[in-house]
Formats: C-alpha cells, sequence, structure tokens
C-alpha cells in the first residue's frame, strides 16, 4: 500500500509518457512505501520518462520518504551513439547560467560543473578544454582540495571518470583532450570511495553528480535541496542513491545554489529542476557559474 502524498500542482511536462506533478499524489510519480528500505524505493521506483533524442531519457521521479525526507531527482541517461558527445562551456572571468552556457552553444542539455570563484569568475580547480588550459587547480591550505582528487575526462564522444593517482600535476599526464577536475568521487568500480566527516560531506544540499553504469551509459543527476518540498542529500547519502540506480564510477559536481539540469526545449527557458538560489520552488532560481558540461547532438552534415 502506498502512502498518500499532499497535493502540490505546479507545472506539466509536455510528452513525458506520464504527467509530472511536481509534488502532487507522490505515490504517481515515485514509490512511497511506508515501510520499504530506501534502496527498494529507488529500485521500485515509478520514473516518469521522456525520450530527449536517439538514446537521451530524461528521468524524474519525487520520493515521499527517501532517507526519511522528500526528495526530488532528475536524471539525464545517454546512451553512447555516434551522434552524441560530450564538451565543456567556460568562462575564464565571467559567470554566465546553465542554460546560458547551453544556448550559445546550441546544446542538447546541459549540467552545471566544476568549483569556481564566485566573487572573481573562473573555476578553483583544474580545467583543460581541447588541450588548451583554462584553469589550474587553487589548492586549500597548501594541499589538493578534496574536489581536486579526480576528473571527468572527455575524449572525441567518449566520457569517463578518473581517480588522483597521488602524483602532483596528474591532470596534466592525462591523455584526454578535455580534462575537468571536480569531486569528491564517490564511485569506483561499483565501490564507494571513502569520505571524511567533513560538513561539506555530511550536511543535505542540493547535489548534482555525473556517472558511468557498468553497461557505459552516462548519466546527469540533480537532486534538489533547501526546501521544505526537497531536502537534498548528504554525499554519503548520494553515494548509495548512485550505486542503487547501477551506477559503477560516479562523481560530484559543485552543488548548491548551482545545481542545475537543463534540457532543450523544455518549459521554464529548459531548466527542468528546481534550482535553490532564490529561495523559490521554482525553475527561476539558477546561479551563474564558470562552466557547464554539455550534450552535444552532431548533426549530418557535421
Amino acid at each position: 500500500m502506498y502512502t498518500s502524498g499532499r497535493l502540490f500542482f505546479l507545472r506539466t511536462y509536455p510528452g513525458l509518457s506520464k504527467t509530472i506533478f511536481s509534488f502532487g499524489l507522490a505515490v504517481l510519480v515515485a514509490t512511497g512505501a511506508a515501510a520499504q528500505p530506501d534502496s527498494v524505493q529507488v529500485k521500485k521506483a515509478r520514473w516518469t520518462t521522456k525520450k530527449i533524442a536517439r538514446g537521451v531519457k530524461w528521468k524524474h521521479a519525487w520520493f515521499n520518504d527517501l532517507y526519511g525526507s522528500h526528495q526530488n531527482i532528475d536524471i539525464l541517461q545517454i546512451k553512447p551513439r555516434r551522434k552524441i558527445s560530450f564538451a565543456v562551456g567556460y568562462e575564464k572571468k565571467d559567470l554566465v547560467t546553465t542554460s546560458g552556457f547551453a544556448e550559445r552553444a546550441h546544446a542538447l542539455a546541459a549540467i552545471n560543473g566544476n568549483f569556481f570563484d564566485v566573487k572573481n569568475g573562473g573555476s578553483v580547480d583544474f580545467l583543460k578544454v581541447n588541450n588548451e588550459l583554462v584553469s589550474e587547480s587553487q589548492p586549500e591550505q597548501g594541499a589538493r582540495a578534496r574536489h581536486q582528487r579526480a576528473a571527468i575526462a572527455i575524449q572525441d564522444r567518449g566520457l569517463s571518470i578518473v581517480k588522483w593517482d597521488g602524483t602532483a600535476d596528474w591532470e596534466k599526464g592525462l591523455p584526454q583532450q578535455t580534462i575537468m577536475d571536480t569531486g569528491p568521487l564517490l564511485l569506483i568500480d561499483g565501490r564507494e570511495e571513502a569520505l571524511d566527516t567533513a560538513a561539506f560531506n555530511r550536511v543535505r544540499h542540493p547535489r548534482s553528480a555525473v556517472a558511468v553504469t557498468k553497461k557505459g551509459q552516462i548519466l546527469l543527476i540533480t537532486v534538489d535541496g533547501r526546501n521544505e518540498r526537497a531536502a537534498g542529500m548528504s554525499l554519503y547519502e548520494l553515494s548509495h542513491f548512485l550505486r542503487w540506480i547501477e551506477a559503477d564510477d560516479a562523481i560530484n559536481l559543485d552543488g548548491g545554489g548551482s545545481t542545475t539540469l537543463w534540457i532543450k526545449g523544455e518549459p521554464a527557458n529548459g531548466v527542468v529542476n528546481y534550482p535553490s538560489d532564490k529561495k523559490t520552488w521554482d525553475h527561476t532560481g539558477e546561479r551563474k557559474v564558470a562552466n557547464v558540461l554539455l550534450v552535444m547532438k552532431r548533426t549530418s552534415h557535421k
């Protein structure tokens, strides 16, 4: 028997296989079995699904009681295909919204990128794009920050997640054309990475992540938070969740007010999650960021 949910009819998404009630009748959007363990809820969740392009699906679920809280989750699921590629949009100094980066790149979809200098702009982590060095990592107290100990690596159409090998300037030795430091690393080869007890890891926040499944699918994930309708997750909780959705490798991106998932052609200027920077439960609260991960659809004449 499913738990009941309060009705918050906010918006529908034309073309979805089921109409999404963002917080209406939670049982129609996600699993809400009162006594089920969190892992079972995730595995049995009723995701609403929309095809974005061949090999690209957008999935959404709202959980009434996951980790003892409301959770709102969006996933872009991408099967490797000849006409789908990945890229990074960036500015060295200016900050731009995720939707702004995506629109000017004519992207199919985008998620916010790595950590950045809010006051002065630019990434605070290593970033190389198409073999051009964009930024160096800025150490914290003379040591690598936890978000500088793993990276997203892009070569041609492929995307992988790479773990720091412990050496200095390790990123510069990686062969891929595009390297984006970020983190912490959450999963590698299906195993959860050890996380320290810093507040950044254990406190619930909106989260953004990238994962690769054993079948080679790429997942772009956002978890909304900082609202009574969505609590957000700790990184411990996010790691468990990613393993339950069969991620093999997974890495954390900048989160909090930066958390944004954009899909071309969707309402609200393409923003499909609920960014928290305006502290309102709508799609207008995007934070300007230094870079984004782009999903690109190659046209036949390219």
